[in-house]
């Protein structure tokens, strides 16, 4: 079970991803620096408890109409080993409680990437993103029902300007693959067929409306 600490982080979450996001192909504002509030999100659990996964939600109000952007992260005590590791890191902080954390962008970490398709999968629930050992009921999970239910590796990881996407290392003929939505719209749906596994999660908007949209699909080559 993952504790959730409610403690002093040094920077912020918010600070480290208003220095990350303007490097990324799916930032919108251009040259302005971000102005971030959190918007939403939940959490996983990573089953050996050393990784912290967290789905977060952020809105920029730098420019023009507010976006908001799902930013994956996880949070770990080392620095992630392999060949993505770099480009993926957001930054490190000081955790009032754990010390220091290198926080990465889940897309390329491969216990994140396992436990999305565990949730994709019925394997994982997903959590309460403030509290500890609670499930988030609110979270929308359309599962497989007709792919390998074992651990998933992390393939190549592709950056577009709106999504990324995972390739899955998994013993089946084709690849299957994971599409993070980067700007989720409210009432999107998902890129494939109807029957695609998908992840449908709500946020606020600036105007303090609720939003719900498609934050991640389980993609299939063969379709």
């Amino acid at each position: 079970m993952a504790i959730i600490h409610h403690t002093t982080l040094s920077p912020t979450k918010l600070e480290l991803l208003t220095r990350w996001l303007p490097s990324r192909p799916w930032y919108r504002a251009g040259g302005e620096q971000p102005a971030l509030t959190k918007a939403g999100g939940f959490r996983l659990e990573d089953p050996s408890g050393a990784v912290g996964i967290e789905f977060m939600a952020v809105t920029d109000s730098a420019a023009g109409e507010p976006v908001t952007y799902q930013t994956p992260m996880t949070y770990r005590a080392a620095p992630l080993a392999g060949a993505q590791a770099q480009d993926a890191l957001i930054g490190t902080l000081e955790h009032g409680v754990l010390g220091k954390r290198w926080v990465y962008d889940a897309t390329c970490d491969p216990v994140a990437v396992a436990q999305l398709y565990a949730l994709l999968t019925g394997r994982a629930e997903a959590q309460a993103q403030s509290e500890s050992d609670t499930p988030d009921r609110t979270v929308g999970v359309r599962a497989a029902t007709d792919v390998p239910l074992e651990d998933a590796g992390t393939g190549a990881v592709h950056h577009g300007t709106r999504s990324t996407d995972v390739t899955l290392v998994l013993p089946v003929e084709g690849l299957l693959w994971l599409r993070f939505l980067r700007v989720p719209r409210a009432h999107d749906v998902p890129e494939t067929n109807d029957s695609a596994a998908h992840v449908t999660v709500g946020w606020t908007a600036p105007d303090g409306e609720p939003r719900r949209g498609l934050w991640c699909a389980l993609m299939d080559s063969r379709e």
